[in-house]
């Protein structure tokens, strides 16, 4: 019997392969890094279309806005819609994963930002929540003072110290919530009150008087030249109201300012006889100050989304975010260019009153 014979007539020795075993390992490797990679944190925020709420309607059947101790005169059809954006990731208590972040970069209506340019770095969720909580209590006490501005009715405002840094000129003097009376003995008015006595004493010190836990209190500040050329106190301003009746908002969950501007129609819209939006769904966005100026928003392409997916046909916005709205607006929605609350309402009663409104100011 030949040697050929002897190997199975020219079948060859089956060999185990040993490459099998590694193939398996390597693929579940890669299914296990692949998995880490979709859900391991990264440093980006997503913003997304947040809800849309009436001004002039009820949440949980108790009304936004409601008036007491003056003659209202609440709305039975129409909206004011304020508009919010939802915001994910870029928190120690809140972030996103790579998978989330990728997500988000392949939805049309979201956009996604480096965390550093939205969040201080280590800021807690309860301090965020904590700062516009603060910003809406801001938010409208100025929408009623822009309000009763326009509607002619009085009230009192006064400036008061909101901080103080550490190393400010007026440190261990002037005390927060210390409301400002007069200085140099003038009686103070606005901001511009206080810029015009401090550039004119040019730097020598200026006698304050204050008003702090009900007791008139004269104290001495030296002002220091600012970086700008203008001499300061080194203190943080905000103001103070006295209504002569109240208005309250009730809103949960929802914080940052830029709910002024539609608070201040709504306000308005409680004040006044008839139905100012005259039936027809209004949306909007645009911080607010005492005196009714409009100002700019962040996430102003979200907020359109969110207006047009609650059913708004009319869109107020800023006219200082019109470089972010053009190129954003969603189809059936007008967007109304506005800078202050008079060319707001007057948009807003000219459409509610049946008039053409194709011709009211947009974005280009």
């Amino acid at each position: 019997m030949s040697q050929e014979n002897n190997h199975g007539a020219g079948m060859p020795v089956p060999v185990r392969d040993r490459r099998m075993p590694m193939m398996v390992v390597s693929g579940v490797l890669a299914v296990v890094l692949a998995v880490a990679a979709l859900t391991i944190p990264v440093p980006y925020v997503v913003e997304s279309p947040g809800p849309a709420i009436n001004t002039i309607g009820k949440v949980n059947d108790h009304p936004v806005i409601t008036v007491t101790g003056h003659e209202s005169f609440p709305a039975t059809s129409g909206s004011l819609d304020l508009t919010t954006v939802h915001l994910t990731g870029g928190l120690p208590d809140s972030q996103l994963s790579f998978f989330d972040a990728f997500r988000s970069w392949l939805t049309p209506s979201d956009s996604i930002y480096p965390a550093e340019l939205i969040y201080a770095p280590g800021v807690s969720q309860e301090t965020v929540n904590s700062e516009n909580s603060a910003a809406m209590t801001g938010s409208q006490e100025n929408a009623t003072a822009a309000a009763l501005t326009a509607l002619g009715i009085d009230f009192e405002s006064k400036l008061a110290v909101a901080s103080i840094p550490d190393d400010g000129a007026s440190a261990g003097i002037l005390k927060p919530d210390d409301v400002l009376l007069t200085i140099g003995g003038k009686p103070v008015k606005d901001l511009d009150t206080i810029q015009a006595v401090l550039a004119g004493g040019k730097g020598a010190p200026v006698d304050i008087e204050v008003r702090r836990g009900g007791v008139n209190k004269t104290v001495s500040v030296t002002p220091r030249l600012g970086d700008e050329g203008k001499y300061l106190l080194g203190i943080s301003l905000q103001n103070t109201f006295t209504f002569p009746f109240s208005v309250e908002i009730s809103l949960e969950n929802i914080g940052g300012p830029s709910a002024g501007m539609i608070f201040a129609l709504g306000i308005m819209d409680n004040l006044t006889p008839g139905e100012l939006t005259g039936g027809k769904h209004f949306a909007g966005t645009g911080t607010i100050d005492p005196a009714g100026n409009v100002g700019a928003i962040g996430g102003i392409a979200q907020k359109m989304v969110g207006a047009r997916s609650n059913g708004a046909d009319y869109f107020l916005a800023p006219a200082a975010n019109c470089q972010d709205v053009v190129g954003h607006v969603p189809d059936g929605l007008q967007v109304i260019k506005v800078a202050t609350l008079k060319e707001a309402y007057d948009a807003v009663s000219l459409v509610g009153s049946g008039k053409d409104g194709s011709a009211l100011p947009t974005c280009k």
